[in-house]
C-alpha cells in the first residue's frame, strides 16, 4: 500500500517512509491511496481475537512493508497487561441510558493517546534499527499527547523527542507527568503561548524541508498517519464488544479538539464498520462544532482561544481536519490546497453547499459542552453509577446523550482518567480524584523543562543544539 498527500504534491510512498516523515513535503497530510475494506465475514472472524491480535490484523491492512510476523510482535509488545493493567486493554464500562464508555485510558499516562503511542514507540524503533538511522521527533501537546509520546519513546534507540507545550495551560498533573521525566532523549519546551501556536511552530519547522532533512525531523502528533491507523483499531474493538451480529450499528461519541481521534472513526466507517453516528463533542472552543452546524470552517486566533476546564481540547485549528475535507471535496488534492490557501488569506472557507453530506453520507453529528455542563455530567454520572469520569470524557457524555437511539449502543471514547484533572473533579463532586498508587508522588518529583518565547527561531536553535544525528 502506498500513501499520497491531501494536497496532491507527494510521490506515493510506503508506510515506513511516511512514518518517519510526518508532514508531507507539500504541507499536506498522508492518506492511503485506497482505503482497505473489511467484510462482514472478516469482522465476525475477529470476535475472538485479543486486542494485540486485532491490532495486528487492522494495522496489517495499512502496512505491507513490515512482515506480518514482525507486526504481530510489535503489537504484542505494545499492548501488554503490564502497560494497560488488564487483559482487556480496552474495557467497556456501562453508564446509563444506553451510553457506555470505551475505556481508552488504562495505559501508562492515563490517557487515550497511549493507545497509539505505545505502538508508535515500538514501530519507530523497529524501522530506525532496520535503516540504521536516527529521528528527532518534534511535536506539540495540549496535555496528553506529550506525556504519552514521551513515555512510549523514553530510552528508545535512535530517537530524541522535542515536545512543545503551552506554558501554564495544562493541569498540574499533566505538567508533572511530562516534566518529571529525566531521560536524556526527552526535551520538554514550554512555549509562552497557546497550543495552536505550538502547533504552528511544529508545522513551520516541518515545512522547512532543508532543516527537516538535516535534523531528521519526524512527527508524533496525529499528523503522523501511524497515530491515526492505530486509533482505528479500537473502533473495531468497541463494535465487537457490544454487538452480536454483523450488521448491528453502533454510534461513537468523541471529545474532539484536533480531529484525529474522530477521524479514525470516520476511516473505520468508510472501511465498512457499521457505525450509525460519529458524534463530535467540543468544549467552549467550538470551531469544529460550528463547521458541522454551518459548513463554515473559521479557526480562531490565540487570543480568542478559551482556557477551559477540559484543556486538552483548547484547540482552534484542528490539524487533522484537512484529511476529512479531502474526502468531502472528492479527494481532490488541488481543491484542498486551494482551500487552505483561501483559509490563510481570508481566515475561513465555506463548504456549506456540502453540509447535507456531513450526516447523511458520513454520519457526523455534533454538540458543545460548557464548564457547567461538564461539572453537572461528572456529578450525575458519579452519583448514578459510581463511575468517575474526567472533564473531556464528560463533554463526550453530555453531547452523546442527545443522540442516543433505541437499539443502537452509544460508546463514548474515554479521553483520560480523572486523576489528571483533580481540581475540576473537586469542584464537581466535592473531593479530589484518587491518583493511582504509582503516581501519587508525581508532583514532588524534580522537573526538567525549558521555558521559551513563542518563536520558531527559538525552537529551531534549541533543536540545533540538542538534536540526535547519526
Amino acid at each position: 500500500m502506498k500513501y499520497r498527500s491531501t494536497r496532491g504534491g507527494m510521490t506515493p510512498q510506503p508506510f515506513s517512509d511516511i512514518l518517519l516523515e510526518g508532514l508531507a513535503p507539500d504541507g499536506g497530510l498522508a492518506l492511503p491511496e485506497q482505503l482497505p475494506q473489511v467484510s462482514a465475514q472478516t469482522l465476525e472472524s475477529w470476535r475472538s481475537l485479543s486486542y494485540s491480535e486485532l491490532a495486528a490484523q487492522v494495522l496489517g491492512l495499512f502496512i505491507d512493508d513490515i512482515p506480518p510476523a514482525d507486526l504481530a510482535r510489535l503489537t504484542a509488545a505494545a499492548y501488554t497487561v503490564e502497560n494497560f493493567g488488564s487483559v482487556d486493554i480496552v474495557p467497556v464500562k456501562p453508564l446509563d441510558h444506553g451510553v457506555s464508555l470505551l475505556g481508552l485510558s488504562q495505559g501508562p499516562t492515563l490517557a487515550f493517546k497511549d493507545m497509539a503511542m505505545q505502538f508508535l514507540g515500538q514501530v519507530f524503533e523497529y524501522v530506525l534499527e532496520k535503516r540504521g538511522t536516527s529521528l528527532n521527533i518534534l511535536g506539540a501537546t495540549s496535555g496528553d499527547t506529550g506525556s504519552a509520546a514521551e513515555y512510549a519513546l523514553r530510552g528508545k534507540k535512535g530517537v530524541a523527542v522535542f515536545m512543545l507545550s503551552p506554558h501554564g495551560r495544562m493541569s498540574d498533573f499533566q505538567r508533572a507527568q511530562m516534566y518529571s521525566l529525566q531521560d536524556e532523549n526527552i526535551h520538554n519546551l514550554a512555549v509562552k503561548g497557546v497550543f495552536d501556536e505550538c502547533q504552528d511552530i511544529v508545522k513551520a519547522l516541518s515545512s522547512d524541508l532543508d532543516f527537516k532533512a538535516q535534523y531528521r525531523l519526524g512527527a508524533v502528533n496525529s499528523i503522523n498517519w501511524a497515530r491515526i491507523a492505530a486509533q482505528v483499531v479500537y473502533y473495531f474493538w468497541g463494535w465487537l464488544r457490544v454487538t452480536t451480529g454483523p450488521d448491528q450499528p453502533v454510534s461513537f461519541a468523541v471529545p474532539s479538539g484536533n480531529f484525529g481521534n474522530i477521524f479514525s472513526g470516520h476511516l473505520a466507517r468508510q472501511m465498512g464498520l457499521p457505525i450509525r453516528r460519529l458524534v463530535l463533542a467540543t468544549n467552549e472552543n467550538n470551531v469544529l462544532e460550528e463547521f458541522f452546524r454551518t459548513g463554515v470552517y473559521r479557526p480562531r486566533s490565540a487570543a480568542q482561544t478559551h482556557a477551559t476546564s477540559s484543556p486538552s481540547m483548547d484547540i482552534s485549528r484542528a490539524s487533522n481536519f484537512e484529511r476529512f475535507v479531502f474526502d468531502l471535496v472528492g479527494q481532490d488534492g488541488a481543491r484542498v490546497a486551494a482551500l487552505w490557501k483561501e483559509l490563510a488569506e481570508k481566515g475561513y472557507f465555506d463548504l456549506s453547499n456540502l453540509k447535507s453530506e456531513f450526516e447523511s453520507h458520513y454520519g457526523f453529528a455534533s454538540g458543545v459542552s460548557t464548564h457547567a455542563d461538564r461539572l453537572a455530567t461528572i456529578k450525575s454520572i458519579h452519583q448514578g453509577t459510581g463511575v468517575l469520569i474526567d472533564p473531556h470524557t464528560a463533554d463526550g457524555v453530555k453531547v452523546a446523550r442527545a443522540f442516543v437511539e433505541p437499539g443502537v449502543p452509544m460508546l463514548v471514547l474515554e479521553t483520560a482518567l480523572p486523576a489528571k484533572f483533580s481540581e475540576t473533579i473537586q469542584e464537581a463532586i466535592g473531593q479530589p480524584a484518587p491518583a493511582p498508587e504509582h503516581l501519587r508522588n508525581l508532583g514532588s518529583l524534580p522537573q526538567k523543562v525549558e521555558v521559551m518565547d513563542c518563536s520558531v527561531e527559538a525552537v529551531r536553535r534549541y533543536i540545533q543544539d540538542h538534536a540526535k544525528i547519526h
